[in-house]
């Protein structure tokens, strides 16, 4: 079984309201699928976190070092092409393109041996789980107050036990966002905070300081990726626990922030930190470090898909009769091909994402949506 094709899968959509977090504006939904094709006809499919284009040059980078290969050889190859790239990379776009090679892999090993990706991993712990709503962007034109308070309000509506609601734009208006939303869905939906690295240690503390009252699970991304000891700081003077590494990338980024005591809750993606391959080591890590591991979730049917498969391998820690079972990131923001992109989309029935029982990543890919939304480029 060798590989005879690397391809990439440019989706793009511009949006009719733009939306912002505290880091980035969105004004378009851009996303990358990597397609590997084996000589034996086997297809396997990924997908990269952040920059479609810029993911899909490195992914072509790496493309060359993977034709004539066995794709079951998942650790050898991820070795492989990391050290192409290790002097120029160790963490983002070097990883997040590897990362969706490794998932494309990880189908095709899972499509080879007629089994789940997540059996494959080690074994299935469970069949489904729990999901809660990501939204809650400033979105343009609309008052924020009312517009998140409102959204978050048809989260619980539609079944949704937990939802994550974005900060980072000024303490005194998110406190009002974070009062007005937790009014809206009353006390037993469970809500966390995002503020995608806007606040200094200052802010954040003070923040955290004050929204304690309205019971939030966790605080996440206070502070830049950078700076470790901030986190420290932001985790040891405020009561909420902290959240992060969406953009710590590997196990090496992982081992910093958990070394560093900087976080309660770990946050790898699965499209980013380097694939399923480097998602199984952080995870082992986190355990030895007493560190909760919730996946970060930002792309299409792909990586959501790729996201429950790690899901159900997951071994819960510790192990009991009523063990802490994981959540799932389910993002609910405008973007028209998320579930397009797949023949049988998965979808939140009453919160609740059940995982894919067919071989590798468990969906089938829809080519004409891949052409719907492909990106035009010049």
């Amino acid at each position: 079984m060798k590989i005879v094709a690397v391809r990439t899968h440019l989706l793009d959509h511009e949006l009719e309201t733009a939306f912002e977090s505290a880091a980035t504006r969105f004004s378009r939904r851009s996303h990358v699928l990597v397609e590997i094709e084996c000589d034996d006809g086997t297809i396997g499919w990924g997908e990269c976190l952040g920059p479609a284009a810029a993911n899909a040059a490195v992914v072509a980078t790496y493309a060359p070092h993977l034709i004539g290969k066995d794709p079951r050889e998942t650790a050898k190859l991820w070795a492989v092409l990391y050290n192409l790239l290790r002097d120029q990379g160790q963490r983002g776009l070097t990883v997040t393109a590897l990362s969706g090679i490794d998932i494309a892999l990880w189908d095709i090993k899972g499509k080879h041996y007629d089994a789940p990706v997540s059996v494959l991993l080690g074994g299935r712990w469970r069949e489904g789980v729990r999901a809660y709503a990501t939204g809650s962007f400033k979105r343009d034109g609309v008052d924020r107050v009312s517009d998140n308070a409102t959204e978050m309000a048809q989260r619980r509506a539609e079944g949704f036990h937990a939802c994550k609601i974005k900060i980072g734009f000024g303490v005194e208006e998110d406190l009002r966002v974070i009062r007005a939303v937790r009014d809206a869905i009353g006390s037993e939906m469970r809500l966390m905070i995002d503020a995608n690295h806007g606040y200094t240690v200052a802010e954040a503390v003070r923040l955290g300081k004050a929204a304690a009252e309205y019971d939030i699970d966790w605080f996440e991304e206070p502070v830049l990726p950078e700076q470790l000891s901030a986190y420290c700081e932001v985790r040891s003077r405020q009561p909420i626990p902290v959240a992060g590494g969406e953009t710590w990338y590997g196990r090496w980024g992982m081992w910093q922030a958990m070394s560093a005591g900087a976080v309660d809750i770990l946050q790898p993606d699965i499209c980013g930190c380097g694939g399923l391959s480097e998602a199984a080591k952080i995870a082992d890590m986190a355990t030895l470090n007493g560190v909760r591991v919730v996946p970060h979730v930002w792309g299409t049917g792909v990586q959501i898909a790729a996201a429950l498969q790690f899901i159900a391998a997951m071994v819960p820690d510790p192990v009991r009769a009523s063990p802490v079972e994981p959540i799932m990131e389910f993002d609910r923001t405008h973007n028209p091909f998320r579930q397009a992109v797949l023949q049988r989309p998965i979808e939140a029935v009453d919160g609740v994402v059940s995982i894919p029982e067919g071989p590798g990543l468990g969906i089938e890919i829809n080519r004409d949506a891949l052409q719907r939304f492909k990106m035009q480029t010049a």
